[in-house]
Protein backbone atom coordinates (compact mmCIF):
# COMPACT_ATOMS: atom_id res chain seq x y z
CA UNK A 1 0.00 0.00 0.00
CA UNK A 2 2.96 2.32 0.69
CA UNK A 3 2.38 6.05 1.14
CA UNK A 4 -1.11 5.79 -0.33
CA UNK A 5 -2.48 3.96 2.71
CA UNK A 6 -6.02 5.03 3.51
CA UNK A 7 -6.82 6.41 6.95
CA UNK A 8 -3.15 6.81 7.90
CA UNK A 9 -3.77 8.72 11.13
CA UNK A 10 -6.33 6.26 12.57
CA UNK A 11 -4.00 3.39 11.68
CA UNK A 12 -1.06 5.06 13.39
CA UNK A 13 -3.18 5.73 16.48
CA UNK A 14 -4.17 2.07 16.57
CA UNK A 15 -0.52 1.03 16.44
CA UNK A 16 0.32 3.46 19.25
CA UNK A 17 -2.54 2.04 21.33
CA UNK A 18 -1.06 -1.43 20.91
CA UNK A 19 2.65 -0.66 21.32
CA UNK A 20 2.53 2.38 23.59
CA UNK A 21 3.42 6.06 23.11
CA UNK A 22 6.80 6.43 21.44
CA UNK A 23 6.83 2.88 20.07
CA UNK A 24 4.89 3.35 16.84
CA UNK A 25 5.60 6.04 14.27
CA UNK A 26 5.50 7.08 10.66
CA UNK A 27 8.46 5.58 8.79
CA UNK A 28 11.50 7.73 8.04
CA UNK A 29 14.04 7.76 5.23
CA UNK A 30 16.07 4.92 6.75
CA UNK A 31 13.07 2.58 7.00
CA UNK A 32 13.61 0.98 3.60
CA UNK A 33 13.53 -2.66 2.47
CA UNK A 34 15.05 -3.49 -0.93
CA UNK A 35 14.33 0.01 -2.15
CA UNK A 36 10.77 0.11 -0.75
CA UNK A 37 10.03 2.80 1.82
CA UNK A 38 7.78 1.56 4.62
CA UNK A 39 4.78 3.54 5.86
CA UNK A 40 4.94 2.73 9.58
CA UNK A 41 7.30 1.30 12.19
CA UNK A 42 5.96 -0.43 15.30
CA UNK A 43 7.88 -1.93 18.23
CA UNK A 44 5.64 -4.21 20.33
CA UNK A 45 7.10 -5.51 23.59
CA UNK A 46 4.97 -8.57 24.40
CA UNK A 47 3.47 -11.60 22.72
CA UNK A 48 0.02 -10.06 23.05
CA UNK A 49 1.18 -6.81 21.46
CA UNK A 50 2.81 -8.65 18.55
CA UNK A 51 -0.37 -10.67 18.04
CA UNK A 52 -2.53 -7.53 18.12
CA UNK A 53 -0.18 -5.79 15.68
CA UNK A 54 -0.29 -8.71 13.25
CA UNK A 55 -4.09 -9.00 13.51
CA UNK A 56 -4.44 -5.29 12.78
CA UNK A 57 -2.12 -5.65 9.80
CA UNK A 58 -4.05 -8.65 8.48
CA UNK A 59 -7.37 -6.83 8.82
CA UNK A 60 -6.03 -3.78 6.96
CA UNK A 61 -4.14 -5.79 4.32
CA UNK A 62 -0.74 -4.45 5.37
CA UNK A 63 2.53 -6.00 4.19
CA UNK A 64 4.60 -6.60 7.35
CA UNK A 65 8.38 -7.14 7.52
CA UNK A 66 10.01 -7.98 10.89
CA UNK A 67 13.26 -6.10 11.54
CA UNK A 68 15.96 -6.69 14.14
CA UNK A 69 19.13 -4.68 13.58
CA UNK A 70 18.37 -4.60 9.85
CA UNK A 71 21.75 -6.10 8.89
CA UNK A 72 20.16 -8.66 6.53
CA UNK A 73 16.79 -7.10 5.81
CA UNK A 74 17.58 -6.85 2.07
CA UNK A 75 18.60 -10.51 1.73
CA UNK A 76 16.68 -12.81 -0.58
CA UNK A 77 13.79 -12.17 -2.93
CA UNK A 78 12.70 -8.52 -2.55
CA UNK A 79 9.13 -8.03 -1.32
CA UNK A 80 6.63 -6.37 -3.66
CA UNK A 81 6.16 -3.70 -1.03
CA UNK A 82 6.25 -2.98 2.69
CA UNK A 83 3.70 -1.13 4.76
CA UNK A 84 4.80 -1.91 8.31
CA UNK A 85 8.21 -2.64 9.77
CA UNK A 86 7.80 -4.61 12.99
CA UNK A 87 10.83 -3.71 15.10
CA UNK A 88 11.82 -6.60 17.41
CA UNK A 89 14.14 -4.54 19.63
CA UNK A 90 11.87 -4.76 22.69
CA UNK A 91 11.45 -8.54 22.39
CA UNK A 92 14.79 -9.22 24.01
CA UNK A 93 16.33 -10.98 26.99
CA UNK A 94 17.43 -14.40 28.24
CA UNK A 95 15.33 -16.47 30.61
CA UNK A 96 14.90 -20.09 31.73
CA UNK A 97 18.66 -20.52 31.49
CA UNK A 98 19.34 -24.07 32.70
CA UNK A 99 23.10 -24.41 33.04
CA UNK A 100 23.04 -28.15 33.72
CA UNK A 101 20.68 -28.93 30.83
CA UNK A 102 22.62 -26.43 28.67
CA UNK A 103 19.51 -24.70 27.32
CA UNK A 104 18.03 -21.21 27.50
CA UNK A 105 15.10 -19.22 26.13
CA UNK A 106 16.19 -16.12 24.22
CA UNK A 107 14.11 -13.25 22.87
CA UNK A 108 14.20 -12.64 19.13
CA UNK A 109 15.48 -9.07 19.38
CA UNK A 110 18.48 -9.95 21.56
CA UNK A 111 21.82 -9.16 19.89
CA UNK A 112 24.04 -12.23 19.50
CA UNK A 113 26.92 -10.37 21.12
CA UNK A 114 24.80 -9.69 24.20
CA UNK A 115 23.75 -13.35 24.36
CA UNK A 116 27.36 -14.53 24.24
CA UNK A 117 28.47 -12.02 26.88
CA UNK A 118 25.73 -13.12 29.29
CA UNK A 119 26.30 -16.85 28.73
CA UNK A 120 30.07 -16.50 29.15
CA UNK A 121 29.49 -15.49 32.77
CA UNK A 122 28.25 -19.06 33.31
CA UNK A 123 30.96 -20.69 31.21
CA UNK A 124 28.71 -21.35 28.22
CA UNK A 125 28.05 -20.09 24.71
CA UNK A 126 25.60 -20.36 21.86
CA UNK A 127 27.58 -22.16 19.14
CA UNK A 128 27.04 -19.52 16.46
CA UNK A 129 29.21 -16.67 15.19
CA UNK A 130 27.25 -14.83 12.48
CA UNK A 131 29.38 -12.45 10.41
CA UNK A 132 26.81 -9.66 10.78
CA UNK A 133 28.27 -7.70 13.68
CA UNK A 134 24.88 -6.41 14.89
CA UNK A 135 22.91 -9.61 14.24
CA UNK A 136 20.00 -10.39 16.55
CA UNK A 137 18.78 -13.89 17.31
CA UNK A 138 15.67 -13.47 15.17
CA UNK A 139 17.51 -12.00 12.21
CA UNK A 140 20.11 -14.77 12.34
CA UNK A 141 17.48 -17.51 12.49
CA UNK A 142 15.26 -15.96 9.81
CA UNK A 143 17.99 -16.48 7.18
CA UNK A 144 19.88 -19.30 8.94
CA UNK A 145 22.98 -17.12 9.12
CA UNK A 146 26.10 -19.06 10.09
CA UNK A 147 29.74 -18.24 10.61
CA UNK A 148 32.91 -20.33 10.93
CA UNK A 149 31.58 -22.48 13.80
CA UNK A 150 29.12 -24.17 11.42
CA UNK A 151 31.98 -26.56 10.56
CA UNK A 152 31.71 -28.25 13.95
CA UNK A 153 28.24 -27.35 15.18
CA UNK A 154 26.20 -26.97 12.02
CA UNK A 155 24.12 -23.95 10.94
CA UNK A 156 22.20 -21.71 13.29
CA UNK A 157 18.94 -23.63 12.90
CA UNK A 158 20.56 -26.73 14.40
CA UNK A 159 21.14 -24.93 17.70
CA UNK A 160 17.41 -24.47 18.22
CA UNK A 161 15.08 -26.77 20.18
CA UNK A 162 11.83 -24.89 19.64
CA UNK A 163 10.49 -21.57 18.35
CA UNK A 164 7.71 -19.35 19.66
CA UNK A 165 6.17 -17.11 17.02
CA UNK A 166 3.07 -15.21 15.91
CA UNK A 167 1.51 -16.01 12.55
CA UNK A 168 0.62 -13.49 9.87
CA UNK A 169 -2.98 -13.73 11.08
CA UNK A 170 -1.99 -12.87 14.67
CA UNK A 171 -2.13 -16.31 16.32
CA UNK A 172 0.55 -17.29 18.85
CA UNK A 173 2.18 -20.64 18.04
CA UNK A 174 5.19 -22.83 18.75
CA UNK A 175 7.21 -25.12 16.52
CA UNK A 176 9.23 -28.11 17.67
CA UNK A 177 9.63 -29.49 14.15
CA UNK A 178 10.56 -33.04 13.24
CA UNK A 179 13.25 -34.92 15.16
CA UNK A 180 13.37 -32.06 17.66
CA UNK A 181 14.45 -29.53 15.01
CA UNK A 182 11.94 -26.72 14.36
CA UNK A 183 11.07 -25.96 10.77
CA UNK A 184 12.17 -22.33 10.86
CA UNK A 185 12.06 -21.97 7.09
CA UNK A 186 8.33 -22.78 7.13
CA UNK A 187 7.44 -20.19 9.78
CA UNK A 188 5.41 -17.39 8.20
CA UNK A 189 5.16 -14.68 10.80
CA UNK A 190 7.24 -13.07 13.54
CA UNK A 191 9.63 -15.09 15.70
CA UNK A 192 9.21 -14.18 19.37
CA UNK A 193 11.83 -16.36 21.04
CA UNK A 194 13.76 -19.59 20.71
CA UNK A 195 14.82 -22.28 23.12
CA UNK A 196 18.46 -22.91 22.20
CA UNK A 197 21.10 -25.52 22.96
CA UNK A 198 24.26 -24.27 24.63
CA UNK A 199 27.86 -25.45 24.57
CA UNK A 200 30.73 -25.13 27.08
CA UNK A 201 32.92 -22.08 26.54
CA UNK A 202 36.33 -23.35 25.37
CA UNK A 203 39.28 -22.56 27.62
CA UNK A 204 41.67 -22.02 24.72
CA UNK A 205 41.59 -21.26 21.00
CA UNK A 206 44.31 -21.43 18.37
CA UNK A 207 44.24 -20.52 14.68
CA UNK A 208 46.62 -22.30 12.34
CA UNK A 209 46.83 -20.26 9.13
CA UNK A 210 48.64 -20.96 5.86
CA UNK A 211 48.87 -18.93 2.62
CA UNK A 212 47.01 -20.19 -0.47
CA UNK A 213 47.00 -19.04 -4.07
CA UNK A 214 44.43 -21.21 -5.87
CA UNK A 215 41.25 -23.18 -5.17
CA UNK A 216 43.37 -26.31 -5.71
CA UNK A 217 45.63 -25.27 -2.82
CA UNK A 218 42.54 -24.93 -0.66
CA UNK A 219 41.29 -28.39 -1.65
CA UNK A 220 44.62 -30.04 -0.83
CA UNK A 221 45.07 -28.26 2.51
CA UNK A 222 41.52 -28.97 3.67
CA UNK A 223 42.03 -32.65 2.88
CA UNK A 224 45.32 -32.66 4.80
CA UNK A 225 43.82 -30.85 7.81
CA UNK A 226 40.92 -33.28 8.01
CA UNK A 227 43.24 -36.28 7.63
CA UNK A 228 45.15 -35.22 10.77
CA UNK A 229 42.06 -35.77 12.97
CA UNK A 230 42.74 -32.60 14.98
CA UNK A 231 39.00 -32.00 15.55
CA UNK A 232 38.76 -28.50 14.06
CA UNK A 233 35.95 -26.19 15.11
CA UNK A 234 36.24 -24.34 11.81
CA UNK A 235 38.17 -24.37 8.54
CA UNK A 236 37.85 -21.09 6.67
CA UNK A 237 39.30 -19.77 3.43
CA UNK A 238 39.87 -16.24 2.19
CA UNK A 239 40.66 -15.88 -1.53
CA UNK A 240 40.69 -12.13 -2.29
CA UNK A 241 40.80 -12.81 -6.02
CA UNK A 242 43.65 -10.60 -7.23
CA UNK A 243 46.18 -11.60 -4.54
CA UNK A 244 47.22 -14.55 -2.43
CA UNK A 245 44.80 -15.66 0.24
CA UNK A 246 44.82 -17.81 3.34
CA UNK A 247 43.33 -20.93 4.85
CA UNK A 248 42.86 -20.95 8.61
CA UNK A 249 41.90 -23.78 10.97
CA UNK A 250 40.38 -23.07 14.40
CA UNK A 251 41.13 -25.49 17.24
CA UNK A 252 39.33 -25.22 20.59
CA UNK A 253 39.40 -26.97 23.96
CA UNK A 254 41.63 -27.21 27.02
CA UNK A 255 44.92 -25.32 26.82
CA UNK A 256 47.33 -28.27 26.72
CA UNK A 257 45.22 -30.28 24.30
CA UNK A 258 44.76 -27.35 21.92
CA UNK A 259 48.47 -26.58 21.95
CA UNK A 260 49.28 -30.21 21.13
CA UNK A 261 46.79 -30.39 18.26
CA UNK A 262 47.99 -27.05 16.88
CA UNK A 263 51.56 -28.34 16.95
CA UNK A 264 50.59 -31.51 15.10
CA UNK A 265 48.78 -29.53 12.42
CA UNK A 266 51.61 -27.04 12.10
CA UNK A 267 54.04 -29.87 11.37
CA UNK A 268 51.68 -31.49 8.85
CA UNK A 269 51.10 -28.37 6.73
CA UNK A 270 54.11 -27.42 4.61
CA UNK A 271 52.94 -23.97 3.51
CA UNK A 272 54.68 -21.89 6.22
CA UNK A 273 51.88 -22.14 8.81
CA UNK A 274 51.43 -19.54 11.53
CA UNK A 275 49.86 -20.46 14.88
CA UNK A 276 48.14 -17.66 16.79
CA UNK A 277 45.69 -17.19 19.68
CA UNK A 278 44.16 -14.36 17.63
CA UNK A 279 41.93 -14.83 14.57
CA UNK A 280 43.04 -13.49 11.18
CA UNK A 281 41.58 -10.08 10.39
CA UNK A 282 39.26 -11.47 7.74
CA UNK A 283 37.94 -14.30 9.92
CA UNK A 284 34.17 -14.40 10.40
CA UNK A 285 33.48 -11.47 8.06
CA UNK A 286 31.60 -11.33 4.80
CA UNK A 287 33.66 -10.49 1.70
CA UNK A 288 30.86 -8.30 0.32
CA UNK A 289 29.30 -4.94 1.10
CA UNK A 290 25.88 -3.36 0.46
CA UNK A 291 26.89 -2.20 -3.04
CA UNK A 292 27.94 -5.73 -4.13
CA UNK A 293 26.10 -8.75 -5.44
CA UNK A 294 26.64 -11.54 -2.89
CA UNK A 295 26.52 -15.18 -3.95
CA UNK A 296 26.37 -18.23 -1.72
CA UNK A 297 27.95 -21.37 -3.15
CA UNK A 298 27.39 -24.73 -1.46
CA UNK A 299 28.99 -27.91 -2.74
CA UNK A 300 30.67 -31.05 -1.42
CA UNK A 301 34.09 -29.82 -0.17
CA UNK A 302 35.92 -31.90 -2.78
CA UNK A 303 33.96 -30.13 -5.56
CA UNK A 304 34.22 -26.61 -4.20
CA UNK A 305 37.32 -25.87 -6.29
CA UNK A 306 35.41 -26.70 -9.49
CA UNK A 307 32.69 -24.19 -8.57
CA UNK A 308 35.22 -21.44 -7.81
CA UNK A 309 37.20 -22.07 -11.00
CA UNK A 310 33.94 -22.03 -12.99
CA UNK A 311 32.89 -18.74 -11.38
CA UNK A 312 36.21 -17.13 -12.28
CA UNK A 313 36.18 -18.49 -15.82
CA UNK A 314 32.66 -17.37 -16.69
CA UNK A 315 33.13 -13.96 -15.01
CA UNK A 316 36.47 -13.38 -16.73
CA UNK A 317 38.01 -11.70 -13.70
CA UNK A 318 39.22 -12.51 -10.17
CA UNK A 319 36.26 -13.11 -7.87
CA UNK A 320 36.72 -12.75 -4.09
CA UNK A 321 35.59 -15.85 -2.18
CA UNK A 322 35.43 -16.45 1.56
CA UNK A 323 33.81 -19.02 3.83
CA UNK A 324 33.76 -22.52 5.23
CA UNK A 325 36.09 -24.54 3.02
CA UNK A 326 35.75 -27.53 5.32
CA UNK A 327 31.99 -27.66 4.76
CA UNK A 328 31.90 -26.45 1.17
CA UNK A 329 29.87 -23.29 1.85
CA UNK A 330 31.38 -19.98 0.76
CA UNK A 331 30.35 -16.50 -0.30
CA UNK A 332 31.53 -14.84 -3.49
CA UNK A 333 31.36 -11.22 -4.64
CA UNK A 334 30.33 -9.84 -8.02
CA UNK A 335 30.37 -6.10 -8.81
CA UNK A 336 26.91 -4.67 -9.43
CA UNK A 337 28.40 -2.78 -12.41
CA UNK A 338 28.25 -6.05 -14.38
CA UNK A 339 24.51 -5.49 -14.72
CA UNK A 340 21.56 -7.77 -14.06
CA UNK A 341 21.66 -9.63 -17.39
CA UNK A 342 25.35 -10.51 -17.09
CA UNK A 343 25.00 -11.55 -13.46
CA UNK A 344 22.04 -13.80 -14.27
CA UNK A 345 24.14 -15.45 -16.99
CA UNK A 346 26.99 -16.03 -14.51
CA UNK A 347 24.58 -17.61 -12.04
CA UNK A 348 23.19 -19.94 -14.70
CA UNK A 349 26.68 -21.04 -15.77
CA UNK A 350 27.87 -21.81 -12.24
CA UNK A 351 24.63 -23.63 -11.45
CA UNK A 352 25.22 -25.79 -14.51
CA UNK A 353 28.63 -26.81 -13.20
CA UNK A 354 27.23 -27.57 -9.74
CA UNK A 355 24.16 -29.47 -10.92
CA UNK A 356 25.96 -32.78 -11.43
CA UNK A 357 27.97 -32.27 -8.23
CA UNK A 358 25.05 -31.90 -5.86
CA UNK A 359 25.78 -28.23 -5.22
CA UNK A 360 23.99 -24.94 -5.69
CA UNK A 361 24.66 -21.24 -6.19
CA UNK A 362 22.21 -18.51 -5.15
CA UNK A 363 22.28 -14.72 -5.00
CA UNK A 364 21.53 -13.75 -1.40
CA UNK A 365 21.94 -9.97 -1.52
CA UNK A 366 22.22 -7.25 -4.16
CA UNK A 367 21.46 -3.54 -4.63
CA UNK A 368 17.73 -2.93 -5.37
CA UNK A 369 18.29 -2.22 -9.06
CA UNK A 370 19.89 -5.67 -9.42
CA UNK A 371 17.79 -7.73 -6.99
CA UNK A 372 14.61 -6.67 -8.79
CA UNK A 373 15.91 -8.10 -12.08
CA UNK A 374 17.68 -11.38 -11.18
CA UNK A 375 16.70 -14.68 -9.60
CA UNK A 376 17.35 -14.02 -5.90
CA UNK A 377 17.40 -16.69 -3.21
CA UNK A 378 14.06 -17.71 -1.79
CA UNK A 379 14.02 -17.90 2.01
CA UNK A 380 14.00 -21.70 1.87
CA UNK A 381 17.20 -21.59 -0.21
CA UNK A 382 19.01 -20.33 2.88
CA UNK A 383 18.30 -23.45 4.94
Amino acid sequence: MGTGLPAREPLLRALIDICGPGFARTAGRSDVVAGHLASFVAAPATTAAVADTMRLAAERGLAVIPRGSGSKIDWGTPPPGVDLLLDTGRLDGIWHHDVEAATAEVGTGTPIRAIQAALALRGQRLAVDPPSATATLGGMLAVNESGPLRHRFGPAAQQVVSIAYVTREGAAATSDGEDGRPGIAEIDGVILSAQVRLEPLPAARRWVAVPVATPRDVHDLVREALARHVEPSAIEVDLPGASRGALAVLLEGEEGDVAERAGDLEKALDHDPVVSPVAPGWWGRYPFGPADVALRIAAPPADLQAAIFALRDVTGMPVPVRGSAGRGTVHAVLPAALGAERIEGILDAVRGVLLARGGRCVAIAAPPEISAEIDMADRRDLF
